[in-house]
């Protein structure tokens, strides 16, 4: 029942500002200053013809100090649930035992809590609850609330450091008629009144780069994005990216970037570039190190490997290394980088550019200038796994159709991973792309490695889970 529920509660100070300003007072002393706050009440003790309780708002707690001779309605007071929501108002006052305390003369109830939070003492461990049921994971688990508001200042740095340096922020659409922008397979939906399919987008790379033609010479997205994959710590079928476009740049250009801001980020939600993640020390300040993905291989697998080496020759060597369910239909390219996925990624502690892709694996990414079969694009590696993705953006579409044909062929042929043919992009980079460096970063795996957590669950809110029985 809502019946006696105000319909809004003016609270005027929280439980972080009284901390501020009065923690200083001395034991037993009063203020006469009166307080209204609000919040939830997460903890009760009684003590005969007195009562204590914490209340916990956004900011922080505070403790609730009630007692029978100036408490309105004392005994319905002492019989509140853990967890009901509640305004207070009363003067700000210090305990002999020295605990600051909002002295409840009234107080109002603002909302029952008809549900559990288990044990408040200790917080919600279970994992399933803690995933499936957020609102009470948030309430109580503080460290939980701390990686959101995390989150949350590092988007907004990364979207204050990315327009100081002249980016426009812009939105693409969610729904593409063809799926593109990256290797993935997308989820499938229909419209009815258009009686047409449309894919979630898997990538805002296309539009992105319309937008460069268009003139927008720096513009970026952070864009939710979403592929038809399986789950695990490091993925879910919806995910954050920041993908930026920049003409008139390469590859190399956007390693300095990443670099960057990625230690800026890291300054400003940890204070140091110098972290400890998984109980091992990470230097995130720049310069990073760059090297080649063969490279990389030879000294990590102990064998050199080259997208011109006979096909016959890469699978011996990718099944002696432990790659499985070898397709036939892989060519140099993609047996390369299984070796290398499989021998090193997860070995490169970094933070490392792995730089230049075999091109059958990187269809939107421009040939390299100096080294034949390869492009100009680099995955930044940290922790093991991939953090960013970036290319020097393939211009030509003649050369752009070729590919997505071969993407095609690819597609027919089984993989369901595979592009098609997107004649509207291909049609705006007829009327010029200029040159241009292209980067996006799994906002979501930066989360996960500046809060310290190695699952994906737990930096996003609502993360995909199979239903309940």
């Amino acid at each position: 029942m809502t019946a006696g529920i105000p319909y809004r509660f003016e609270p005027d100070r929280t439980a972080a500002s009284l901390r501020e300003q009065y923690d200083g007072i001395d034991a037993g002393a009063a203020t006469g200053v009166r307080a209204t706050v609000a919040g939830r009440l997460m903890l009760r003790r009684e003590q005969g013809k007195l009562a204590f309780g914490e209340l916990r708002d956004s900011s922080g707690a505070i403790q609730l100090f009630a007692g029978v001779e100036w408490t309105g309605d004392f005994d319905r007071f002492v019989h509140l649930s853990l967890g009901d929501w509640i305004g207070v108002a009363g003067e700000v006052v210090k305990t002999k035992r020295g605990e600051l305390s909002v002295k409840v003369e009234t107080w109002t109830l603002l909302a029952e809590a008809r549900q559990g939070f288990g044990d408040k003492w200790r917080g919600v461990t279970d994992v399933d609850t803690r995933y499936r049921q957020r609102e009470v994971d948030l309430w109580a688990n503080e460290s939980s609330r701390r990686v959101f508001e995390l989150r949350s200042k590092l988007m907004s740095a990364t979207r204050r450091w990315l327009e100081d340096r002249g980016f426009v922020e812009v939105e693409t659409p969610t729904f593409h008629t063809v799926p593109g922008g990256a290797l993935a397979k997308p989820f499938r939906t229909h419209h009815n009144a258009l009686d047409m399919d449309l894919y979630l987008r898997i990538a805002p790379e296309l539009f992105l780069k319309r937008l460069v033609v268009g003139g927008f010479e720096k513009v970026f997205e952070i864009a939710r994005v979403f592929r038809n994959e399986g789950l695990s710590p490091r993925h879910n079928p919806e995910f954050t990216m920041l993908e930026l476009y920049q003409a008139y740049a390469d590859y190399g250009d956007m390693m300095r970037l990443t670099e960057e801001l990625v230690a800026f980020l890291a300054i400003e939600v940890c204070g140091t570039p110098s972290i400890d993640y998984a109980g091992r020390a990470l230097d995130l300040g720049p310069p990073w190190r760059r090297a080649t993905l063969v490279d990389l291989v030879e000294e990590h697998a102990g064998v050199r490997i080259d997208v011109r080496m006979p096909v016959d020759e890469l699978r011996r060597i990718a099944t002696d290394h432990g790659v499985e369910k070898i397709d036939d239909a892989w060519g140099a390219g993609k047996l390369v980088l299984e070796i290398y996925e499989k021998t090193t990624e997860h070995e490169l502690w970094g933070p490392v550019f792995v730089l230049d892709y075999p091109r059958e694996v990187s269809p939107l990414a421009r040939d390299h200038r100096e080294v034949p079969d390869t492009v100009e694009r680099f995955e930044a590696i940290v922790a093991g796994r991939e953090l960013a993705n970036a290319f020097s953006e393939l211009v030509d579409p003649d050369e752009q159709r070729r590919r997505f044909i071969a993407q095609s062929a690819a597609k027919v042929a089984g993989d369901d991973e595979a592009m098609l043919v997107d004649e509207e992009y291909l049609r705006a980079l007829e009327h010029g792309l200029p040159p241009t460096g292209g980067l996006g970063i799994g906002m979501d795996r930066l989360v996960m490695l500046l809060a310290g957590v190695e699952s994906i669950r737990d930096v996003i809110l609502f993360p995909t889970l199979r239903p309940e029985a």
